[in-house]
């Protein structure tokens, strides 16, 4: 058994919309593909050995225990893999539910479908789920622990803190969308210029200079002296020899810590005497060049949240610890204490597992204790100097308790310093009395404070600090998303989305959109290519100067990673037809229409689907969708639109020469067709559906009419405006048209506008893309028998795996099946074939080249068009 093919889902897909994080594997079974779990001796009793907890694993059967039964009465190695992945994920700290299994079409082939919180995590399980059954078949010993270990290491890395994941979850619960930007949890919250950003608890509105400030304790408890906040006294040091002078100043006990640090590193608490103080100067000195001495605060240690300019929460945060109990040694009671289940590794659970570091060796070494010993009941160790929760400290909530004066003050710190999301340390006995009747102090003022220790803390309530974090960000009823029009379909979705986006630029936004040929920001092409994937449309997403986001979305980038957003407004498919198939584990018509409907899947409730109602597959896309539907036609009088509307629906029809409306019983004319260039006066009637839909999306948008209208006029066919979309040049004595059709269905539908051209000759430059059917090949051909009168048949310059002859000898033979007398000339290289035809045309001819390459074709053509007006104009 082996994996064959990986893809990582990073939005709404072929497999689920409503899980957009997946991994999807296909898997060759080999030798246990004619075998299922129940013929391998001991093989469940094995699995449930190395995975007890999937108990929890319902499967098909909808109980506890369920997957285990399926296991017992037999099922196929592909479906353990999946559940395998799923565990070992969750094991790991990564909660990961979702699963299925599939038939592959190629035999003895699965395909295994399951979810993921971090990718790479995902991707690593997906081996180790492999190797695991692969080792519980042959009854061999497998370590689980150390597949368990790299999966933490790979959370920790990448995974979001809890800090993060609180203000990301606050924010898609009111459904503000986030892009990940980098590993190290700098997130994008919304869209365009819309946009803000944040990494852990510094936002795009944390000010820089309050940043330095908090980062330079000195300067923080300079400010705070002189505003009356009680700080303890202290001196900066820098060598060694200043030591004792500061010390001799302050008297014991004392703090020492790094002058520029965070999280507890390298401080020392409670140093009662120059070696200890010796030591803790060399720890901090690890830190920062500078050192602060401050005198030790006798109390408890306290975390007090203001978030924009308000008090939120408290926490009194105290260290590592345990509690003797006369018998068992300090190892053994941290071990103890590290069975809690709320303590995890890292970040992964509320609490974080207490380690034996060299910190707490120095702690045990002054108090004349190893780990071996044993503490007398009720004898409380403190095994860390610091109350941090990430060295596995606790915290109670004390929000309540806070008294008034210390809530003022508090929110005057992070006035003073200048702090959006500001953690102050507090040292006082009582958090109820106002600091300066309880002689405490203010001990540091953070940038960044974790939230953890408030959304979980250990004893009291949980307080959602995420809530005030987005407020700030979003107010009430400030927009977080740009509206994005997402077009879909086999053929028309790069004209119709070209062209709604000229009509979203007439209206004066900022648009940014993605085709074929590239990304485009404001008109401007900054990313060059077939850009159609999830890449490119969070690229447009991204962008901070964009306000509208029109999206091409094709096939292939669907399948390889998904959508790149969860929701759209306006969901366009223009058609389903052949092209493609056999790839991508797409074999048919009904599968590639069920990929295209992602798009209509993933309209947002209020949005609308926008659907072809003359193709059968796209018309029955409308079935269970949550959004509203519109739909276009060629025919007034489709009894789907009729019936449509009939109940109050929304629809664009071609009807009596015009481009139309009907919205429950009125019709609303936009346009005559024949003064739409798009339509060529009226002979491209595939385009005036590209054009329909774009004049729904434009409605729907709140567009006005007469700027709809405006805009159909004004955009202008061209190599510039619509590259490789019928190109039409008109030279002195015959016309050449470039267009980018691929496939059967384009083909026919250039065929169809040059049947209503009056023109003495048809000559056609086509090629079949190599990596389709052998059928798709001789369709090609076919259809190119019955279009042109002249043929060229040229290949692709990337054959895609195939040899020349198993491309075009299929074209060949489908032109000889239709058309035997029509003249064929192969000449492979497409730039060759381009000049042939352009040197041989004849007058009255139209030479119709489908290409590969746009630019460098259109080129050829402009430069041998210069040549003839010249001679033309000479003569």
């Amino acid at each position: 058994m082996k994996i064959i093919d990986l893809r990582i889902m990073r939005g709404p897909n072929y497999w689920s919309v409503k899980h957009p994080k997946l991994i999807v594997l296909k898997l060759a079974l080999d030798e246990l593909s004619q075998k299922s779990t129940n013929e391998v001796p001991h093989f469940l009793s094995r699995l449930k050995k190395m995975f007890p907890g999937m108990m929890r694993h319902r499967a098909g059967e909808g109980v506890e225990g369920g997957f285990f039964k399926v296991v017992q009465e037999g099922t196929t190695f592909g479906h353990v893999v999946q559940h395998v992945a799923l565990e070992l994920q969750t094991m790991a700290g990564m909660e990961s539910g979702y699963g299925r299994c599939y038939p592959a079409p190629e035999e003895g082939h699965q395909t295994v479908v399951y979810s993921y919180q971090e990718e790479r995590a995902g991707e690593y399980a997906a081996y180790a789920a492999v190797r695991i059954t692969k080792a519980l078949v042959a009854g061999e010993n497998y370590k689980v622990s150390e597949d368990i270990t790299r999966l933490h290491d790979i959370r920790e890395d990448e995974y979001f803190g809890p800090s993060t994941y609180s203000i990301v979850s606050e924010a898609v619960s009111r459904g503000i969308p986030y892009i990940r930007l980098n590993r190290h949890s700098l997130i994008q919250l919304g869209y365009g210029v819309h946009q803000k950003r944040i990494q852990a608890t510094m936002t795009s509105s944390t000010a820089c200079f309050a940043v330095e400030i908090a980062g330079d304790k000195k300067a923080t408890k300079d400010i705070l002296a002189e505003a009356g906040i009680p700080v303890p006294k202290g001196r900066t040091i820098y060598e060694p020899e200043e030591l004792k002078k500061a010390l001799s100043w302050l008297g014991f006990p004392v703090v020492i810590k790094p002058l520029d640090g965070n999280h507890g590193k390298g401080a020392t608490i409670n140093i009662t005497n120059l070696k200890d103080a010796q030591k803790g100067f060399a720890e901090a000195k690890k830190y920062s060049p500078g050192v602060m001495v401050e005198q030790y605060i006798q109390g408890y240690d306290f975390r007090l949240l203001v978030i924009n300019g308000k008090f939120v929460a408290a926490a009194k945060r105290t260290p590592a610890m345990v509690t003797g109990d006369g018998i068992s040694t300090i190892k053994q009671l941290i071990d103890k204490e590290n069975t809690d289940p709320r303590r995890g590794i890292g970040h992964e659970k509320a609490l974080t597992k207490i380690k034996l570091d060299k910190h707490t060796d120095n702690i045990l070494k002054s108090l004349n204790l190893t780990t071996k010993s044993v503490l007398a009941a009720g004898e409380v160790l403190y095994l860390k100097s610091t109350a941090n929760i990430s060295t596995g400290g606790t915290a109670t909530d004390v929000s309540d308790l806070v008294d008034p004066y210390n809530i003022l003050m508090a929110e005057r710190i992070a006035g003073l310093i200048g702090l959006d999301i500001c953690g102050i340390d507090v040292m006082t006995t009582d958090i109820a009395i106002p600091l300066v009747e309880s002689r405490g102090a203010v001990l540091e003022v953070n940038a960044a404070p974790g939230f953890r220790m408030h959304i979980s803390p250990t004893y009291g309530l949980p307080r959602n600090v995420a809530e005030p974090v987005v407020d700030m960000l979003f107010p009430r009823n400030k927009p977080a998303r740009i509206p994005i029009i997402a077009v879909t379909g086999t053929n028309g979705k790069t004209t119709t989305t070209r062209l709604i986006s000229h009509m979203v630029k007439h209206k004066g936004y900022q648009v940014g959109y993605t085709t074929t040929e590239g990304i485009y920001i404001q008109d401007k092409l900054l990313e060059k290519g077939d850009t159609t994937g999830s890449y490119s449309a969070q690229f447009v997403l991204k962008d901070p100067t964009v306000n509208f986001a029109v999206l091409e979305c094709a096939r292939g980038g669907l399948l390889r990673s998904g959508l790149g957003f969860e929701q759209c407004d306006i969901g366009i498919v223009t058609n389903v037809s052949s092209d493609h198939l056999g790839l991508g584990d797409i074999h048919t018509l009904e599968e590639l229409a069920r990929l295209k409907a992602v798009v209509p899947k993933s309209v947002s409730k209020d949005g609308y689907a926008v659907l072809n109602a003359d193709d059968d597959l796209v018309y029955g896309m409308a079935e269970g969708l949550d959004c509203k539907v519109a739909f276009f036609s060629m025919d007034e009088n489709n009894p789907r639109i009729l019936k449509h509307i009939a109940k109050g629906g929304l629809a664009a029809v071609f009807e009596n020469g015009y481009i139309s409306i009907f919205k429950n019983s009125y019709k609303i004319r936009i346009d005559r067709v024949a003064d739409v260039p798009l339509t060529f006066g009226g002979k491209a009637r595939f385009n005036i559906e590209n054009i329909l839909a774009a004049a729904l999306a434009g409605y729907i948008s709140h567009f006005e009419i007469e700027d709809i209208k405006t805009s159909l006029r004004t955009f202008i066919p061209s190599p510039s405006k619509t590259p490789g979309r019928m190109n039409l040049f008109k030279f002195p004595t015959f016309e050449v048209l470039v267009d980018y059709a691929h496939n059967v269905g384009g083909l026919k539908a250039i065929g169809d506008y040059m049947s209503a051209l009056e023109v003495s000759k048809k000559v056609g430059i086509v090629a079949a893309v190599g990596d389709r059917r052998q059928e798709d090949f001789y369709e090609i051909g076919r259809v190119s028998g019955e279009i042109f009168d002249e043929i060229i048949v040229r290949l692709d310059a990337d054959l895609r795996g195939k040899t020349a002859e198993e491309i075009m000898g299929p074209v060949l033979k489908g032109i000889e099946d239709t058309a035997p007398e029509k003249q064929v000339h192969q000449i492979p290289q497409e730039m060759r074939a381009i000049a042939f035809a352009l040197e041989n045309a004849e007058p009255g001819s139209l030479v119709a080249i489908f290409t590969e390459d746009v630019h460098e074709s259109v080129k050829m053509v402009e430069s041998f068009k210069v040549i003839q007006d010249r001679k033309v104009f000479v003569e």
